[in-house]
């Protein structure tokens, strides 16, 4: 970002600390408190003398520089907890008020912006975690990624939008990113240009499929679609009534048709007024080097450049250990070209690494799941956050405990996605199973509950949602999923096999609970 709005963004974080302390002290209310720390990246938590602080990381990247300060400041700071996020962002949470706004300082440093991490602001535009080290890639998308964070950042104080956009890059291997379905999803193409959908997204009502709007975008010229949807939303968006202003209801007001008419208008109003046109673009690093063996692990992922690895490293419910940030720049400070990716789904990739350097990553990382239920997703949970309702974190810890003390195999059960309310932060709708937490009346007495979600995918070109399949009790859910895992192991087969050819089967263990 240039001088001019990296000083304006610290004027804010100055005049901030009046408002947290203020907050603090118990002078202004909840409400009144998020609307100002929501745009800034911050929110209390539910004990009000905590806070939490989003740190944006463009296209999922935790350069060595910022990994750095992340070590630093944990250290430095104490910092108890650390959640990565599905939005590929890293939350700093337990933090006292007189912390937030010194840390949001410290982290521009190194291109950290918390500015528009919360609140009605286009928030951190996501890329494919492994874009320009994966084989089959249609071409790196994350330059495109860090492009329009930077033309977003420079222009949210301009634009009141009625809610939050999320836009997203996909590399066309994988769609981890949910492009299928997020406010702007742009797919790259075999022939170098995106495809793009909008008005997507995922929430507890009318979870909607993006509409295609063009299928190919100049990448060049990405920007003048990215403020045509900032113009269209702003248009259309409903300003009235918060549950129903996200983009997805655009595709009720205007059809899917009408909408896709007035983006395109708007596409082609921008383009005739010109001046965004991306010209400075870097070009790659070099990252070849001279690498001798291989690396036999299932956590060891060949890159696209021969003989380069990277790494997966997924902490138990994406809550990454304290001391991991120091242990990760020590191995790494030394490695030209190496880095961190923060994937979706709450996973690690270290990424352009020689076998040796693999092999030391790995070994610094077996702390991390080793199935691929345990590589689950859950939010933060309702312990910490204030909009929560369920603790989708203790519910995790429970069900992998349970999981593994039933000795069930990997694969019999997939990797499931918990949201402790109906906001979707764990996108449980595009899981293979999914939760959503909420209460369920036993003897007219509500308990806590989780709806479940069934064969949801975010698999690229056969996106779809999970279909409900009936609210479980809390204390249930070890005992359901260790069911249908040992039924899936009895049948010699994995989970997406068994689901398909015993789906009666399947219904009749989950009506039991349900």
């Amino acid at each position: 970002m240039n001088q001019q709005w990296t000083d304006t963004f610290r004027r804010e974080i100055e005049n901030f600390k009046e408002t947290i302390g203020a907050f603090d002290r118990e002078e202004i209310d909840r409400k009144a408190y998020k609307g100002v720390s929501g745009g800034l990246g911050s929110y209390a938590q539910r004990d009000p003398s905590r806070h939490m602080l989003r740190l944006r990381m463009p296209g999922g990247r935790l350069t060595l520089e910022r990994l750095k300060f992340l070590a630093e400041v944990v250290e430095r700071e104490q910092v108890g907890r650390m959640k990565l996020t599905t939005c590929e962002t890293i939350q700093l949470h337990d933090l006292a008020a007189a912390q937030v706004p010194a840390l949001m300082a410290e982290a521009v440093g190194c291109e950290i912006y918390t500015k528009g991490g919360g609140g009605d602001n286009p928030r951190n535009v996501m890329a494919s975690p492994l874009s320009g080290v994966q084989p089959g890639e249609a071409f790196n998308v994350v330059p495109y990624a860090e492009a329009v964070t930077k033309y977003l950042l420079s222009i949210c104080r301009d634009i009141k939008m009625p809610r939050k956009l999320k836009i997203a890059f996909c590399n066309g291997v994988d769609d981890c990113v949910h492009s299928a379905f997020r406010d702007m999803g742009f797919l790259a193409q075999p022939d170098g240009t995106f495809a793009l959908r909008i008005a997507g997204g995922l929430g507890a009502a009318r979870p909607s499929m993006g509409v295609l709007v063009e299928e190919h975008v100049n990448p060049r010229g990405i920007l003048y679609f990215v403020r045509a949807m900032v113009d269209t939303f702003c248009a259309y968006g409903n300003y009235e009534n918060r549950a129903k202003a996200r983009t997805r209801y655009m595709q009720d007001t205007l059809g899917p048709d009408g909408l896709k008419e007035a983006f395109l208008k708007n596409v082609a109003a921008r383009k005739a007024e010109g001046g965004l046109d991306i010209t400075d673009l870097e070009a790659p690093a070099d990252i070849a080097r001279e690498n001798s063996g291989t690396v036999d692990h299932p956590r060891a992922i060949p890159q696209k450049q021969p003989g380069m690895y990277a790494v997966k490293y997924h902490p138990i419910g994406g809550i990454l250990p304290v001391d991991k940030p120091r242990q990760l720049y020590e191995l790494l400070k030394d490695v030209p070209g190496a880095e961190i990716r923060i994937a979706p789904h709450e996973t690690l990739y270290v990424i352009n690494l020689t076998a040796a350097e693999a092999e030391r990553v790995i070994a610094a990382t077996e702390d991390g799941a080793s199935t691929e239920f345990e590589c689950s997703v859950a939010c933060i949970g309702a312990a910490t956050c204030q909009q929560g309702v369920r603790d989708s974190q203790g519910v995790l810890q429970a069900v992998v405990k349970a999981v593994r003390e039933a000795g069930i195999p990997d694969g019999a059960l997939p990797k499931i996605c918990i949201s402790g309310c109906p906001s979707s932060c764990a996108a449980h709708q595009a899981g293979a199973i999914g939760f959503q937490g909420g209460v369920k009346l036993v003897d007219k007495r509500p308990q806590p509950a989780f709806k479940m979600t069934l064969s949801g995918t975010d698999e690229l070109g056969r996106a779809r949602f999970g279909q409900e399949a009936g609210t479980i009790l809390e204390e249930d859910l070890p005992a359901l999923l260790v069911e249908l895992g040992k039924a899936a192991f009895a049948a010699g087969q994995t989970w997406a096999q068994w689901s398909e050819c015993h789906a009666q089967e399947r219904d009749t263990i989950i009506a039991k609970y349900a």
